[in-house]
Order: structure tokens, then sequence, then C-alpha cells
């Protein structure tokens, strides 16, 4: 069990760590990971997809048609899932998982963050399957981690799809890495070694974090900015679920408002560089204090109510915060 831990995050067996091997033959080691990838449930991953692809709206079905099209042709290619938050993207690519795995076929889920890798089954972080490198401001072509004989090679060259969630916050070098990888580990030298690459996620939120950068710098490292933009077939949703399956419609229009700010049609001072927000988008507090009052009033009587806590949080784009605003709730 250590050992396939160990496997799982370091790519490597106990030997290679200074640790005593476990009794078994190399060849159970390196099979395990992909073990890992066909131990699903088809008939359970079958009945998903018979129940929920009715239930896919018309973009929902167009994207997931094209997709599992791209994917029974072999063909390989690079898609981008354009999907503001709320129009049913995770949905979409579990059932696009599901599709495929039940029929025992591999389909590796990463994203770029935990808590993302968290909303797919098998969902794990790019940085830790695929062993990309942490220095890649300074590495100009880098490649990831992986041995032509290692295990997650193994999973690499038979995969049907590599779905890539919220792929807008990867350093465009981490895209290029997985290309450069793929075409050594399949030898082909097709656009990621004719393997088919879904990516994920919504511009209009979090880019590249580069520390101590400008703006320049984000952009830069930006996916968009990469080589391998121009070979991306991109595919939108735009029908937000939330609001249409609660007909909810001031939840509409703050997120027709989001929507605004992210396309930039928001008036913006041209003085200062500053947009502002329309009255009825937040509220603005002017203190720390107060903005604690507004999401947790009362709290000296709550602080043991963990449904009232689940129910509130701040979020801070910065650890100082000056002045912060927020949406009610």
């Amino acid at each position: 069990m250590i050992e396939d831990m160990c496997l799982l995050i370091a790519n490597k067996v106990l030997s290679c760590l200074g640790m005593t091997a476990p009794n078994r033959h190399m060849h159970d080691a390196l099979n395990h990971e992909l073990q890992r990838e066909q131990q699903y449930d088809i008939e359970a991953l079958a009945e998903t997809v018979r129940t929920n692809v009715p239930q896919l709206n018309q973009q929902q079905r167009i994207a997931y048609d094209t997709l599992i099209e791209a994917v029974n042709s072999g063909s390989g290619g690079i898609y981008f899932l354009d999907a503001p938050g709320g129009t049913g993207k995770t949905f979409l690519i579990s059932l696009l998982l599901a599709r495929i795995r039940s029929r025992n076929d591999v389909a590796l889920a990463l994203a770029s963050s935990g808590i993302a890798a968290t909303l797919l089954e098998g969902g794990r972080t790019a940085h830790s399957a695929l062993k990309l490198p942490l220095n890649m401001q300074i590495t100009e072509t880098p490649i990831c981690n992986i041995a032509k004989n290692s295990a997650m090679a193994k999973i690499l060259q038979v995969c049907k799809l590599i779905v890539w969630d919220e792929c807008t916050m990867a350093h465009k070098r981490s895209l290029e890495a997985l290309d450069r990888t793929l075409k050594d580990l399949r030898d082909n030298h097709n656009i990621f070694g004719g393997a088919m690459i879904l990516l994920s996620g919504d511009f209009r939120q979090t880019l590249p974090v580069i520390p101590r950068s400008i703006v320049a710098d984000e952009l830069n490292a930006c996916l968009k900015s990469s080589n391998l933009w121009q070979y991306v077939k991109t595919l939108q949703l735009t029908t937000n679920m939330r609001v249409f399956l609660q007909h909810d419609e001031t939840a509409n229009v703050f997120a027709k408002q989001l929507l605004d700010i992210g396309n930039n049609k928001v008036a913006m001072d041209t003085s200062t560089g500053f947009i502002t927000l329309p009255t009825d988008f937040c509220q603005i507090t002017d203190s720390k204090e107060e903005l604690i009052q507004r999401v947790f009033p009362d709290i000296a009587q709550n602080f043991n109510n963990h449904n009232w806590l689940g129910e509130r949080a701040i979020l801070a784009a910065k650890i100082k915060m000056s002045r912060i605003s927020m949406r009610p709730f």
C-alpha cells in the first residue's frame, strides 16, 4: 500500500526511495496505476449515461456528440470547453468520462486545483498526475517527469481522452510540456501525440498567477499565448442551468452582470482604469468589521451551528483587505 501511494505521488517504487521493496513482481507495481483507471463499475457507468444523456440541453448535447465522435474516430485533437459558472460544465465532463469508462477504456481526469479535481470521478491535479516541473517561469522547454516504462506512461499511451479542468489557471508551458511528453511516449509527432485533449474553464476568471509580475507577464503565461492555441477547437456553453432550473430572476440578472464584467461590457473610467459596478450588483462595505458583521451577524450565538456557518464565507483576493465588495446572501 505504501509503494502504491509512492507510485501515485512520486512515480517511484520504494527501492528508489531507500526503503525495503515489498514482495511482489515489478510488473504488478507498474500496472497498479493502470488498474486504478480501469476499476470502475462499467454497468453503473452505463446506467448513468443512459439516464443523464437525455437531460442535456441543446448546447451540452452538441458538445457531447462532437467530443464523443472525436474520441471514437481516434484522430485526436484539442478542444476547449468555454463554460462560465453554472452552465453545467462539470455535469457534461462527468458524463463524457462515464461514457468512455463504461466501455472499459481509459479517460484521465485532471484539474489545475485540488478542489476542482474532487468534483470529477477519479480526478487528480495536473501537477501530481503528470509530474509537471514547478519552475515553469524559468524553464523554456519543460517536459513531464514521466519515464517510458512507468505506470503513468502506460496510461498516457492507451488513454482515449485527457480532460484538464480549470485549465485557464495553468501556465502555457504546462500544456506545452504535456504535448512534448505525449509525442515521446506515444512515438507520434502529431499534436499531443495523437491523443484527444479536452480543456475546460473560463478565461474571465483566474489566469496563471506569476509571483512578482505585471499584467503583461500573466497574459504571456496564459494558454492563449501558447503556439498550441491555434489548434484548439472551441465549444461553448452559455445557458445558466442554475437560473434555468430554479427560475430565479435575481440570479439571472446577477449572472448576466458577471458576464458583462468578464466580457468588458461595463463602462470604464479612462483616467483611473476602474469600472463602476451596477448599483444592484453588490453592497460595498467601508471596513472589515462591517463586512464581518454583515456576513456573520450574531456569530456569538451561532458559532456552533454548522449549517449556519456553511451558508456564508468571506473570500479575499488578497490577504490585505482594505475595501471589499460582496454579494449579500
